[in-house]
């Protein structure tokens, strides 16, 4: 395996509303940053992940090319997904040999439309879906599975919307009030990420963040068919990544409802040691398509600012935690 390390991170500073901002204009911002980081200007390969349902038209990812300077033309693809999967693809390509650098980008507009209803779209139309379930109310079903004590949940939220206060790109959100499921906020947002492999990671910066161990698992669609009180798929992420290895400083976990925090840090088996998601995580920006990958953002920048030596970054897809992503880096 080639060594693959991320050299530069950049997000937008996220959004509760849509502030007019076309696609392509919430892009070009972090695409700048990074390449100014690194001193960049064309990458060996380029992959990005977003959803055509956010924006309500086909193909819509196609238009947030504009933002890359695509001509001369450009090697590129692109995930239906969270562009943490993106950059899964993009570590691949770096794995043939051929190419140094990759970036990275992830963007979406959840005030565009009603995410809730969106979301069910993920749903099988024939046996879930006419049962009315919708993000909720699936979030739900699996926080009544792991039956956690309501104080433990309420003290997940606070912490990460108080650190979300203290992150400069996260919302500026209140502690919550009532009794209710949180669930996590609407936003908007985009990130970016650049990826060297060999000498060219120290070439351009002297502390990159080094990929050890990346993998991703997935589970049954029908919820009936699972245990939802853990997660097998992050679980068997993590042990294939090798998150038990080492001492893990920090986490980023994209638990975006309180619960699913628990799951995943028994699925990771991290200790009280380990401080999960200082920036905040989904409960304080939820940026749909962005988010997973901000996880490995923010997990990177603190080895790329010398904070930390080893931390690890997951992300997840489909409902509830069906289909895990686990990243191990290393200064």
């Amino acid at each position: 395996m080639r060594e693959v390390a991320i050299v530069a991170f950049a997000q937008t500073r996220h959004t509760d509303h849509d502030t007019g901002l076309s696609e392509p204009e919430l892009i070009l911002p972090v695409i700048n940053e990074v390449k100014e980081r690194t001193g960049l200007t064309r990458f060996g390969f380029t992959c990005s992940g977003s959803c055509d349902y956010l924006a309500g038209a086909p193909f819509s990812f196609v238009s947030a090319l504009d933002a890359l300077a695509a001509w001369p033309p450009i090697s590129e693809s692109h995930v239906e997904m969270d562009a943490a999967w993106a950059l899964y693809e993009a570590w691949v390509r770096l794995q043939h040999g051929d190419i140094d650098s990759a970036l990275v980008y992830g963007f979406g507009k959840t005030s565009l439309g009603d995410l809730r209803t969106i979301m069910t779209l993920q749903l099988d139309p024939y046996y879930l879906a006419p049962l009315g379930l919708d993000q909720l109310s699936y979030a739900g079903l699996q926080a009544a599975a792991l039956g956690a004590e309501r104080a433990e949940l309420d003290e997940i939220v606070r912490r990460s919307r108080a650190d979300g206060r203290a992150n400069p790109y996260a919302l500026d959100l209140s502690d919550p009030e009532g009794d209710g499921l949180v669930a996590p906020p609407i936003t908007d947002g985009a990130a970016a990420v650049v990826l060297a492999a060999g000498d060219l990671a120290t070439r351009l910066t002297s502390t990159p963040a080094y990929i050890r161990g990346l993998a991703h698992r997935i589970e049954p669609h029908y919820l009936g068919m699972r245990d939802l009180a853990r997660s097998a798929s992050a679980a068997d992420a993590a042990r294939a990544a090798g998150v038990g290895k080492g001492p893990v400083e920090v986490a980023e976990l994209h638990a975006q409802f309180a619960h699913e925090e628990i799951i995943l840090r028994e699925a990771l088996e991290l200790t009280g040691d380990t401080v999960v998601n200082p920036s905040g995580g989904p409960l304080a920006a939820n940026p749909v398509m962005a988010t997973g990958l901000i996880r490995i953002g923010e997990a990177a920048q603190r080895i790329l600012d010398g904070r930390n030596h080893r931390t690890v970054a997951h992300a997840a897809g489909g409902p509830c935690l069906q289909h895990n992503l686990v990243t191990v880096l290393e200064g």
